[in-house]
């Protein structure tokens, strides 16, 4: 497992009392959040591109073509090439316990072994995104806690934090909506969104959606869906 199991549980102890801290101290809140990520400064388990890229061929039919969206209910695609291998390796290991709630990512990641899941997601992370501390307007009030983690653009502050700089705003939308109904369980993330509204929600999905540098699409083998998806764009 990437992180031993004492480790794990000491991120969550220090998770909950981050979201404590950032409730009654906002504007000490940055510093709280990077002491916070500390423990991750170890560094990531080592991932096997070129395994990460053969076990990725059917992630690929999905995360591999821009604009592609989820069936129903319809909203995008996430792009991951950009976010930290540690952030992807926790997502799939949520899909697979059912933490996060999709019937689809479920049986996928159930499939999967925990060397599998840190060798897909070392190849799906690239380059992790650098931040440029050059924020695109500024954060709406609603997402005042939200940038302590995430960064003012987007950029995550820890690499156990996902990046949402560049990210579908429809797909961010998806994902607070599920923290907020149960979809997906996180008890910090749960607890920030219980309070927003459908109008702050979606604020808070276009402003990181404009954020840059950007997440990307991982590109996938040529095929006759990305050709298709390579002319839509080139029309564009």
């Amino acid at each position: 497992m990437v992180l031993r199991r004492f480790g794990a549980r000491s991120l969550g102890l220090l998770a909950t009392v981050l979201c404590a801290s950032l409730a009654t101290h906002p504007a000490s809140a940055q510093t709280a959040a990077a002491a916070a990520a500390t423990p991750a400064a170890a560094g990531p388990a080592q991932g096997d591109l070129h395994r990460g890229k053969e076990l990725s061929y059917t992630c690929l039919g999905c995360h591999g073509v821009d604009g592609y969206k989820n069936a129903y209910p319809n909203y995008s695609v996430p792009k991951l090439e950009g976010q930290h291998p540690e952030y992807l390796i926790a997502a799939l290991q949520g899909y697979r316990s059912g933490d996060r709630s999709h019937i689809t990512m479920h049986s996928q990641a159930t499939t999967l072994s925990d060397q599998d899941i840190v060798d897909i997601a070392a190849y799906f992370a690239g380059k992790p995104l650098v931040s440029e501390h050059k924020p695109t307007g500024t954060p709406p009030q609603a997402a005042a806690l939200c940038v302590t983690c995430h960064g003012q653009d987007g950029v995550t502050i820890a690499p156990m934090y996902p990046s949402l700089a560049g990210q579908h705003a429809d797909y961010l939308t998806r994902a607070l909506d599920e923290y907020k109904k149960g979809g997906r369980k996180n008890p910090i993330m749960s607890g920030f969104v219980a309070n927003l509204t459908e109008a702050q929600i979606e604020e808070i999905a276009e402003y990181f959606s404009k954020q840059s540098p950007a997440l990307k699409t991982e590109k996938r083998p040529f095929s006759t869906l990305t050709a298709e998806a390579d002319k839509e764009t080139e029309h564009k």
